[in-house]
């Protein structure tokens, strides 16, 4: 397979500056809302007048049209209607004014250079209509091919071309299309007539239907338009034209393309641009066709010759899947002087983008056609391996490498892969299309893979091929499965784009949605529900589920980020950019860790020291009794003795993570439980003692008498202690205020561990943090104890400790006094868990499981708050906390602990906002990492 090296390339027309490294609008960090578009007297552009920088008000698919035709290359000619003019439709319900004149006259001027008419005389010119918005959303909206052809200008079209079939072709497609995407009508009964057809025929495929077959299928698809809206097929091409457009507008605001925006963050307020090309024909026999190329393999990242072609067919073939491609490198021998010039427009295009491009194309007797460029959409090994591939082409520089990459596909490359040592039996094997290993229940509808993944259930969806209303079943599905397609079908776009595994065109299956089952090669059946496991690096499909084992890359961070030395290319270029990352951050990434092992674990991903210490997990399971014995504790020497208990535990386990963070800091909680999580249930032990008392045998009374009194002690404790909303009562700093010795205790066992440490030659930096403060005045006397209580340690040891201590900013009140806070403070940590839930008034546990759903539909949240940091709400609290904070202590160190910290697009902001560091889960450091370094090159 040829390789297509990339090197300067001089341009076949007069040379245009060439375009900086810019971060693909794909892959660029994505605003929370558009900003309003100055109003323009111009809504339609030329193609010539357009440039690739013009995606807001062009869409992806317009600016790069124009981009292409700036630079010579064969794009049919056309114009392109603004999104700004599809942003008016949508606020007003109506078309701007201007847009008709405006489309007037730039179709007149393509009539023209065309040398035909829309639709009319001997030689009609046809046009598509295709939307573009500025972010990449494959099958999304709609798309209408061959506009313009009437009953008039059918036979005037299959004279001039001399062959009726492709006119007849072309008016069905037409009319399929547009009744579907324009008047609404249910694209199955076109499936089902056309299928008809082909059985009367005795065909498999619609290339065998001849001119008068297909021009009985046109009668039929016209009676259906008629039944369906009462009305004719419109006969005018302006109509058609004008509907089209409406038709994409409308299309912005699908169901599908809404949910896609959810799942991939795109602004709702965008709006699409529509295109309007003249259409040229893939169609007209075994000489033409039409494919889709990438530059390099989007799956993997190596170079070569990638991508799909299909014979006599238009683009919407190749990207539904009803029919199998061939491999791209095949069009060398059907059509070896287009090939060559693919070639060509591949290498000038790679070079003028600097980075892997996804190129529609059509070839028309012989005659090769650009309909689009992109910058395509690619697995997250394929991200990595060509960002260092381009670096050392010295196509990108090294900033510019790491903006090629993002966290989220890091975490990606860090999830298990099959093992396949016991070399296990495959049912099929299909075209990898995007990686992973997934495991599920085989399920044959959207709407089964919807419900079922919705009761936890993990799925494998199991299509012919899929369109883009299979978009939620494909976003609950572990892993997607099509008998049909290739590497450019519509499943695998969609999967390599939000990173699904996938497998494609396994040709093998069988796959009978109607009987929801799939049948193989031999004869072996897949019912429903039966468990399947997909590897979408190697397109193999295997029956039950299969072990796994960790990633390469997963092993390369447990082996402390050290590159082996027979480490593969994806591994090396992960280590390339985690250490380019590392060398451009500012940010510091530590983790919260409760455990030895945890930390350990924590610093062998990189983790800078641990960020948050929860120390009331260390009281789960059998030491749980022991804090129920303290908060329940009636007198001082019951208190004392729980205390007493629990003193070297808490030593034995600070000392433990002081030796894993040996040399880093540890930033230690004290005890901040929801006090309910420490008390037994007042239902159960109200029921326990009422049932005791109820009972009426005398026999075993007094055996039972003590723990019954036992019981009923309880009960009036913890009725005492019952809280209503344990969340926002008695917990954090206000128990450690309450329960005398409670905070005294954990200091104590912190400041004699970091005693214990030293002595045993270690380097320790312990951190005392308290949670829930929120008045200056518990702070102060919280830290007036903790100096006492390491004063005490000092003499007792005659060892001087360095204990730093601060607050977590958790309650809005605490932001807004930070100033306050700081006098008593050396140090904040944001917990933006429980910030979010006091800023918002949410409780995380409830609401995430009844409303947010119907929000997130709404609109109303682009993202849930949990995952990514609210920077207008919660996010202003933290800007607030941070400046009055440092007004007061300019070296106030400030970190965020929550799992926002571990979230890509909240590390950017806690970058902006100025943080010192971010702290998160250990499995999430790398990402935050890698984002840290991203951050600060995108920072001003």
């Amino acid at each position: 397979m040829p390789d297509i090296r990339t090197h300067p390339h001089p341009p076949p027309h007069p040379p245009t500056a060439p375009a900086a490294p810019t971060t693909p609008p794909e892959q660029a960090p994505r605003p929370a809302a558009a900003e309003p578009a100055a109003p323009t007297a111009r809504l339609v552009y030329d193609l010539a007048d357009g440039r690739r920088d013009m995606a807001d008000l062009l869409g992806g698919k317009g600016a790069n049209l124009a981009e292409m035709t700036r630079l010579g290359l064969p794009v049919p000619p056309g114009f392109t209607i603004t999104t700004e003019a599809c942003r008016a439709y949508l606020r007003t319900g109506a078309e701007p004014p201007a847009l008709r004149d405006e489309v007037s006259a730039h179709l007149a001027a393509l009539e023209r250079r065309m040398g035909r008419r829309l639709g009319h005389g001997q030689d009609p010119l046809l046009v598509s209509v295709r939307s573009g918005a500025k972010f990449s959303m494959p099958g999304m909206m709609d798309t209408v091919l061959n506009v313009g052809l009437t009953d008039d200008s059918v036979p005037a079209l299959a004279a001039r071309t001399g062959d009726e079939r492709f006119a007849w072709d072309s008016y069905r497609r037409l009319i399929q299309m547009f009744g579907r995407t324009v008047l609404g009508v249910d694209g199955e009964l076109f499936e089902e007539r056309l299928e008809t057809a082909r059985r009367a025929v005795g065909v498999d495929t619609d290339t065998e239907l001849n001119a008068r077959h297909l021009r009985g299928v046109v009668r039929q698809f016209k009676d259906l338009v008629r039944e369906h809206t009462g009305r004719g097929f419109p006969q005018d091409p302006r109509e058609q034209l004008d509907l089209a457009i409406r038709a994409v507008f409308d299309s912005w605001n699908g169901e599908r393309a809404r949910v896609y925006r959810r799942q991939e963050r795109i602004p709702h307020d965008l709006g699409t641009a529509v295109s309007v090309v003249a259409m040229v024909f893939g169609n007209r026999g075994p000489d033409s066709g039409t494919g889709v190329a990438f530059t390099r393999d989007p799956a993997t990242g190596h170079q070569g010759v990638y991508g799909d072609y299909l014979a006599n067919a238009q683009g919407e073939d190749v990207v539904a899947g009803v029919r199998n491609t061939v491999p791209l490198a095949e069009l060398e021998r059907l059509d070896r002087r287009s090939y060559d010039e693919l070639l060509r427009v591949m290498e000038i295009l790679e070079n003028h983008y600097r980075d892997l491009c996804d190129i529609e194309f059509t070839i028309e007797r012989g005659k090769l056609w650009l309909l689009q460029t992109r910058v395509g959409k690619r697995t997250a090994a394929a991200a990595f391996r060509i960002a260092t591939q381009l670096l050392d082409q010295g196509l990108i520089d090294a900033d510019e490498a790491l903006r090629r990459v993002r966290g989220g596909q890091l975490s990606q490359l860090m999830f298990p892969r099959f093992d396949t040592r016991s070399r296990p039996a495959t049912l099929a094997t299909g075209i990898p299309a995007s990686p992973g290993a997934a495991v599920g229940a085989a399920v044959f509808d959207s709407a089964t893979a919807t419900a079922r993944a919705a009761e936890g259930e993990a799925v494998i969806l199991v299509r012919r091929e899929t369109n883009p209303d299979d978009l939620n079943g494909m976003l609950a599905a572990r892993g997607i499965l099509t008998s049909r397609g290739g590497k450019t079908s519509h499943a695998a776009v969609v999967a390599r784009g939000m990173g699904t595994t996938c497998v494609c065109g396994a040709e093998e299956l069988d796959v009978d949605p109607v009987r929801r089952r799939l049948t193989t090669s031999d004869g072996t059946v897949v019912n429903e529900g039966d468990v399947l496991s997909i590897d979408g690096g190697t397109g193999d499909v295997y029956p039950g589920e299969l072990p796994v084992v960790p990633s390469a890359v997963m092993e390369y961070f447990e082996n402390g980020c050290v590159l082996p030395p027979d480490a593969d290319d994806l591994v090396s270029a992960v280590h390339r950019l985690m250490t380019l990352a590392d060398r451009a951050r500012r940010l510091g990434v530590r983790a919260n860790a409760d455990t030895a092992d945890d930390a350990a674990r924590a610093r062998r991903f990189g983790a800078e020291g641990i960020g948050l210490t929860r120390t009331e997990h260390m009281f789960l399971g059998e030491r749980r009794g022991l804090v129920e014995r303290l908060v329940l504790a009636d007198t001082d020497a019951e208190r004392a003795a729980a205390l007493d208990a629990l003193l070297p535990l808490q030593r034995s386990d600070f000392r433990a993570l002081l030796a894993a963070m040996d040399g880093l800091p540890v930033t230690v909680r004290l005890l901040d439980p929801p006090l309910h999580e420490f008390l037994p249930d007042l239902t159960e032990l109200s029921v326990r003692v009422a049932t005791a008392e109820a009972r009426n045998d005398q026999a075993d009374r007094a055996d039972r008498a003590d723990q019954t009194g036992h019981d009923a002690c309880l009960l009036a404790a913890v009725r005492r202690l019952h809280e209503q909303n344990p969340m926002l009562g008695l917990r954090g700093v206000r128990l450690g205020l309450v329960v005398p010795g409670l905070f005294t205790m954990q200091v104590r066992a912190i400041a004699e561990a970091t005693a214990d440490r030293l002595a045993e030659g270690g380097d320790p930096h312990a951190e005392i943090m308290i949670p829930l403060v929120g008045t200056a005045r518990e702070l102060e006397i919280v830290r007036a104890d903790a100096e006492r209580t390491v004063a005490e340690v000092e003499a007792e040891r005659d060892r001087a400790l360095s204990l730093p201590l601060g607050t977590m900013i958790e309650l809005p009140r605490a932001a807004l006094t930070a100033d306050e806070l700081a006098a008593s403070a050396d140090f904040f940590s944001f917990g933006t868990n429980d910030l979010t839930q006091t800023v918002w008034g949410f409780s995380r546990d409830d609401v995430e499981a009844s409303f947010f759903a119907a929000y997130l539909e709404k609109g109303i949240f682009g993202v849930s708050p949990f995952e990514t940091i609210d920077a207008d709400g919660v996010g202003s609290l933290v800007r607030v906390a941070t400046e009055r904070g440092r007004a007061t202590r300019p070296d106030l160190k400030l970190g965020v602990c929550g799992e926002h910290g571990g979230d890509p697009e909240s590390v950017h902001f806690f970058h902006e906002a100025g943080l010192d560091y971010v702290s998160c889960s250990p499995f999430r450091v790398p990402v935050a990492r890698l984002e840290a370094g991203r951050a600060a090159l995108a920072a001003p």
